[in-house]
């Protein structure tokens, strides 16, 4: 019986995954030819914007209101705020860039992901490689963005990744790139796993932690130099990564399962939070380091976990295949993409009743939340090929 449910579970993975790299149309680039190391700026440049004044209610008390529609050149499968003004989106290998967006929603800087792997810290290759941005995540100090490369492209790497895969998979390892916010540009590589997913920064900025899809396990970076320190097996298609505030622990859903991991970030050893629910995908903990929540994909719900018994206290119903979630300043509010859907659900975290649900476009898939100017501004990257920003006040 065990077999039977455990292959359900993949099963519904897989369906999910499947739907998210149909979503655009690829390209097919693999051995790309040389271009212009300079990326394309708008000009003139605008100014970024780091007003942080918080908003005057509590985050359950305010309204989502649609303030913008950004289109263009893009396919974001995700979205991440700095926190002093920038917004960062990644555009898989449909587009090859990250975009770079102040606070004003106006495209700052669209960064190629074409690279010389040596030249920043890499391997040796016969020329530059492009890679596919999926997922980001900030230095704690946001001098520095994080971004995961699904796949590389050109010289030495013709071994595509898949959602389909397991470690003995004929697929390359990949790289983690780190861009500098002051130039705006890539400054150093770090090789990673098979297809990683999900990047997150330790809060005390020692640790970068990237999630091998295809392998099965977790990379730990030194974020400085992006060497790898050591690799943690996991399981089957590991995904979102949760640090607990202390940098003492790390979270990370094992979407292949119904449980999460917790990773000791000294030792290294690994305990699991057991019974999660099906297809666990996204994570995102409060501020107080109390509370897990978790996207649970293959069932349609969010989970609310306790850190201290490590026991789900609570499930709710938000929409088809939740992917990604964001939490306000204050802790009191998630907000939900639902892929399945086209709508973003707005929680209460303390019974997970739900507030508000708002329309989006097609395959809302990413989700970041920033506050300036006493609002909120919940940003989401919708995979048909928009970002929608809406004003929570």
């Amino acid at each position: 019986m065990r077999r039977i449910c455990s292959f359900a579970v993949v099963a519904a993975v897989l369906i999910g995954c499947s739907s998210a790299r149909q979503a655009p149309t690829p390209r097919q680039d693999p051995t790309p030819t040389v271009a212009p190391a300079t990326s394309r700026r708008p000009a003139p440049a605008p100014t970024r914007t780091t007003t942080t004044r918080p908003p005057g209610n509590p985050s359950p008390q305010r309204r989502m209101r649609l303030a913008k529609t950004i289109h263009g050149n893009i396919s974001p499968k995700s979205v991440v705020a700095s926190g002093d003004g920038y917004v960062i989106a990644q555009n898989m290998m449909y587009r090859h860039s990250i975009t770079v967006y102040d606070r004003s929603y106006r495209l700052v800087k669209t960064i190629s992901d074409r690279v010389d792997l040596q030249a920043l810290g890499g391997p040796a290759a016969d020329g530059p490689v492009r890679g596919a941005p999926v997922e980001a995540a900030f230095s704690p100090d946001a001098r520095y963005a994080y971004v995961s490369n699904y796949s590389m492209y050109g010289p030495g790497y013709a071994r595509e990744g898949s959602d389909r895969c397991s470690p003995g998979s004929a697929i390359d390892p990949s790289f983690v790139y780190r861009l500098s916010m002051r130039r705006l540009a890539v400054d150093r590589v770090g090789r990673v796993g098979q297809v990683p997913k999900y990047v997150a920064g330790t809060p005390d900025g020692r640790l970068v932690l990237v999630t091998n899809w295809c392998s099965y396990d977790l990379s730990v970076l030194s974020s400085r130099t992006l060497k790898e320190l050591r690799r943690v097996r996991l399981g089957t298609y590991p995904r979102g990564i949760a640090v607990h505030p202390r940098s003492h622990t790390a979270y990370v859903a094992v979407m292949g399962s119904t449980r999460i991991a917790a990773v000791n970030l000294r030792s290294f050893t690994v305990r699991w939070i057991e019974g999660v629910g099906s297809g666990p995908r996204h994570l995102v903990i409060d501020p107080a380091g109390r509370w897990l929540y978790a996207t649970l994909n293959g069932e349609g719900r969010v989970a609310k976990i306790d850190l201290r018994s490590r026991r789900v206290v609570a499930r709710v119903a938000t929409g088809r295949a939740p992917r990604s979630m964001a939490i306000a300043e204050d802790g009191r509010s998630l907000y939900v993409v639902n892929y399945g859907s086209d709508t973003v659900s707005k929680l209460r975290t303390s019974d997970l009743r739900v507030l508000q649900v708002v329309p989006t476009n097609r395959h809302p898939i990413g989700i970041a939340y920033d506050v300036h100017r006493g609002a909120g501004h919940v940003w989401v990257a919708c995979y048909s090929g928009t970002i929608m920003v809406f004003k929570d006040r």
